[in-house]
């Protein structure tokens, strides 16, 4: 279904990630506003501490930042969890307001629950790219899953999508991305979304961690066909990736001007657009008499000429008239046409 989607238009992931701090209320108005936003699937994180997270791994820069070196990551990671219940709940708020339910699975057990929860499509984290245990997991249940590439070289993803052409998934997707919130311009690098397609023969989509829409809007131009941008409803709520986030009427900005990026990309046929109709017959050429001719003359190419407008003989038809007879006089600046030969 999602492979449908993507072959007519832009397909938008808002990534409410754990944006929500594990409160299934304000997840439940993210889904709510990403819907209002335009957005086509929001998209949840599934892990539990105690087996995603050592107690003594390290924040990141950005983390810390963000939440403060009072906590450890542990015990960040942990206060971000949603419960089995909570996965239920949202799985079926979702359906019944008509927005696709996403999912990271951060371990087997997660991805078997969504599984069973009946995802249809699931995501993996970056990080997870060289867990191909966990891919083998997904790629066994011939279902859709996007591959997120941050961090990764062109062999990891190699060995990567290897697990799937083992198992038969041809129903994969790779994600651009630059795992840093938010990520610099210098390091986008949206050219290896041409790469990747080329390398791998697949549809290659963008997840957007800088600020702003520009590179959402050239990725678009590349060829992506899937956009992820994390989303949230108020940017100084508690968690590691509010402040880069998009609010909703950002999130709605940047849908408005892909929208917008695609009706300028247009489709790959070159033909004569319908408002270039009328400038096509003026200012075109026409074979043109610039010698008067009589009636029965054999027509020389030092009788024509080309003059506007275009609505006559191209110059590209020339030897159909050259050197038959003229059925009538001709004057100069008479544009000439076939049947007027023999």
């Amino acid at each position: 279904m999602l492979f449908k989607k993507i072959s007519k238009k832009t397909y938008f992931i808002a990534e409410i990630g754990v944006n929500h701090n594990g409160s299934l209320s304000i997840a439940k108005k993210m889904v709510l506003s990403a819907k209002k936003s335009g957005a086509d699937a929001v998209k949840f994180q599934t892990f539990k501490a105690e087996t995603l997270v050592t107690p003594k791994t390290p924040k990141v820069h950005y983390q810390k930042k963000a939440t403060g070196l009072k906590s450890s990551h542990f015990d960040m990671i942990k206060s971000l969890e949603l419960s089995k219940e909570d996965h239920i709940h949202l799985k079926n708020f979702c359906k019944k307001k008509s927005i696709d339910f996403i999912s990271t699975p951060y371990d087997i057990e997660s991805a078997i629950f969504l599984n069973k929860l009946g995802c249809n499509i699931f995501k993996t984290s970056s990080a997870d790219i060289v867990d191909l245990e966990l891919h083998a997991c997904l790629a066994k249940t011939k279902k859709t899953v996007i591959i997120s590439t941050g961090m990764s070289t062109i062999e990891e993803i190699k060995k990567c999508i290897e697990i799937y052409k083992k198992h038969s998934n041809k129903n994969y997707i790779l994600l651009h991305c630059v795992s840093n919130y938010p990520c610099s311009l210098k390091s986008l690098n949206l050219k290896a979304i041409s790469l990747m397609q080329k390398k791998f023969k697949c549809h290659v989509g963008f997840s957007d961690h800088s600020i702003g829409h520009d590179a959402a809007k050239i990725s678009v131009s590349l060829g992506a066909r899937i956009i992820e941008k994390h989303f949230t409803i108020n940017k100084k709520l508690l968690g590691p990736d509010q402040k880069t986030s998009a609010l909703p009427y950002e999130f709605k900005n940047m849908i408005f001007e892909i929208r917008k990026t695609e009706l300028i990309l247009g489709k790959e046929v070159k033909s004569c657009q319908k408002e270039e109709l009328e400038m096509s017959k003026i200012s075109r050429k026409s074979l043109t008499i610039k010698k008067n001719i009589s009636k029965g003359e054999i027509l020389k190419k030092n009788h024509l000429t080309l003059k506007r407008p275009g609505t006559g003989i191209f110059f590209s038809a020339i030897q159909k008239v050259l050197g038959k007879k003229a059925k009538k006089n001709m004057k100069i600046d008479h544009q000439i046409k076939f049947k007027e030969f023999k």
